[in-house]
Order: C-alpha cells, then structure tokens, then sequence
C-alpha cells in the first residue's frame, strides 16, 4: 500500500518529537525491531515512568520542572526510583500526585493481518502427523498489556497499540501543603517501584514473543519436512477408492503410523473454518 509507505518513510525521517528527544532505553530493541520490519512503523512510545506531577492554576508558579498538557513534572524517573527523588514534594505549590504510568507503544500497520500478527493471531507448532491447529495466542495481552487492542480510521490507517492498566495516581499535596505522611510516602515509593519491576518484566516478554511471532510464516504453518507427505496418501487413497470399488474391498489395512481418514478430514476442515472466523 503506498499510502503506507509514504507514512513509514515519513515518520522514521521525522526527529524525535519527545521532550527527551531520543527513545526510551526499555523501549529501543522493542521499536528497532519493529521499525525493521517491513510492514510495521512505530509512531510513539514509552517504557514506562514515575511521574510527580503538579496541576491547577500553580502548576507553573516556580518555574520548576517539566510543563507538559497544563501540568509540570516535578520528577520524572524511567526505572525505578529512590525515595530521595521525593524532596521534588518540596517544590510544590499547587496539587501534586505521584503516578506510574506504564509502557505504551504505537504501531502504524500496512494491513489489518499484519495488526493481528501482534495482538492477537499465531498458529500453533505442527502436530503429530503434520496437522497444524490455528489457536489464539496475543502476543501482546499474554505479555500482560491486557488493554491492547487495533482500530481503523479514514483512509485505511490501521493502528495497533500496546497499552495496560497497571497504573497507579496517588495525590500527595494540596495546594502545596503536604496531605500524608514521610512513612505512607516511602510506603508508596516502595510499591510504584514494584509495579515498574513488573512493568520491564512484561517489555520483556513482549519483545521475546515478538521475535517469535515475526519469525517467517512458512515455519508456524508448514509442517516440518519429515511429515510433509503424510496426509497426501489419504487423499490419493479416496481418488482410488471412488475409481475402483471392488478394487479396493480387497486393500491391506492401515498401516500403525498412519491416521484414520476420518479424524484427518474432520481436523482440516475445522482447522480451516476456525482460521478463517478469527
């Protein structure tokens, strides 16, 4: 599709539009191997950050931090974080609340295939016999991003994006008065940067099943070479029976390591209808 194309030779021209102005380290093998297949391009990311962030009419009263969407970022941390990074608390002036926000990711997709390989189709390895079921297997919801999903908009531009509900907001101040304790603050500290440990544990698993499911096609859906010529017997076997009848009332019987026909038919057709109603 040129419309692709011309949108992924863009997008990868395009500098960096982050405040940081580069990709996040937990998030770079991720996008560089996504943006090195052909029909995928990422348009935005994050690995996941710890954020003080101070809103309202004070949000830019100091001068302080990082102005972003009506806020400032007191602090901002991509792993996790000591409680020493919490004396940021003695900068605010407005409503300040301590949030985890967890990775998130963006794939621009050349067709709507190519968006299902990611979030949710992959078949199975071959069986015995060479038969290969089509299961449901998300790369990305079994990775832990439970909120993932694909949308189309005009034109045809298909999105994929990456997204969980592992997050945590947490006001700490109003009005620049301090409304909890040192103790529940550190005992907050203590679980934001759990659920950051959790978070690059899942990046993990995502990039690993990733490489998996963008290994070449043949591979998951061919059967391996040894069993290629299994079912092909069976069928020449039913052209035969059809041709010569009484031939064939005098036929030796199955061999052990062959199936019975009619198992072998009934899995084919209920493998080829379940792969196309995915």
């Amino acid at each position: 599709m040129a419309a692709f194309w011309r949108r992924k030779a863009q997008r990868l021209a395009r500098a960096d539009g982050s405040r940081k102005g580069a990709l996040d380290p937990g998030a770079a093998a991720v996008v560089r191997l996504l943006n090195g297949r052909a029909p995928f391009c990422t348009t935005s990311s994050c690995s996941g950050r710890l954020v003080l962030a101070q809103g309202g009419g004070a949000a830019g009263a100091g001068g302080c931090g990082i102005h972003k969407q009506n806020c400032t970022w007191l602090m901002v941390a991509h792993g996790t974080c000591p409680k020493e990074e919490m004396a940021a608390l003695e900068k605010a002036t407005g409503d300040v609340v301590l949030k985890f926000e967890p990775f998130v990711l963006h794939v621009l997709c050349e067709e709507l295939r190519d968006a299902q390989l990611l979030v949710k189709l992959r078949r199975a390895a071959a069986g015995p016999g060479g038969f290969t079921p089509p299961v449901k297997h998300s790369v990305a919801v079994d990775s832990g991003f439970r909120n993932s999903g694909i949308t189309v908009g005009k034109g045809g531009k298909i999105m994929m994006a990456v997204r969980s509900t592992h997050c945590l907001e947490v006001p700490l101040s109003h009005k620049g008065k301090l409304m909890v304790s040192e103790e529940y603050i550190e005992f907050l500290i203590h679980v934001a940067n759990q659920k950051m440990e959790e978070n690059i544990r899942r990046i993990d698993r995502f990039h690993r099943s990733l490489e998996l499911a963008l290994k070449p096609a043949a591979g998951a859906s061919s059967p391996p070479p040894g069993q290629a010529e299994t079912h092909r017997p069976v069928y020449r076997r039913r052209r035969k029976r059809r041709a010569e009848p009484e031939r064939d009332a005098h036929a030796a019987p199955e061999g052990p390591g062959e199936e019975p026909e009619p198992e072998s038919d009934t899995e084919s057709s209920l493998g080829i209808f379940a792969d196309m109603t995915i």
